[in-house]
């Protein structure tokens, strides 16, 4: 399947050379069907510290992982009823994570 996709009065912008993929349809000639060359190139990835913060809010009790048999316990006491929701708990969290949010108060 082919969609074309107009540039709705946008400039058109270069295509890199030897990539025909994104351009108009080229009637299936099959050298330019094959994949273009690809060279290695050496690329790199820098996290920012906003990135880091949140990688480490993911973590679970330190680990990277999530603890199957806790979440399978729990999915069970929901399902027959023993789950307790402590309300008090879930108030404390919300109230801590609000002054998170609020940032440190101004003088």
């Amino acid at each position: 399947m082919n969609t074309t996709i107009s540039n709705n009065g946008l400039p058109l912008l270069p295509q890199a050379p030897g990539n025909q993929a994104n351009g108009p349809a080229s009637g299936g000639n099959a050298a330019s069907d094959a994949p273009a060359a690809v060279t290695p190139k050496d690329d790199s990835v820098r996290l920012t510290d906003s990135a880091r913060a949140l990688q480490d809010a993911a973590k679970v009790d330190g680990q990277g992982t999530i603890d199957s048999k806790k979440v399978e316990k729990i999915r069970q006491s929901i399902a027959d009823g023993s789950y307790q929701v402590n309300p008090a708990a879930i108030a404390d969290k919300m109230i801590a994570l609000e002054a998170q949010i609020a940032g440190p108060a101004k003088p």
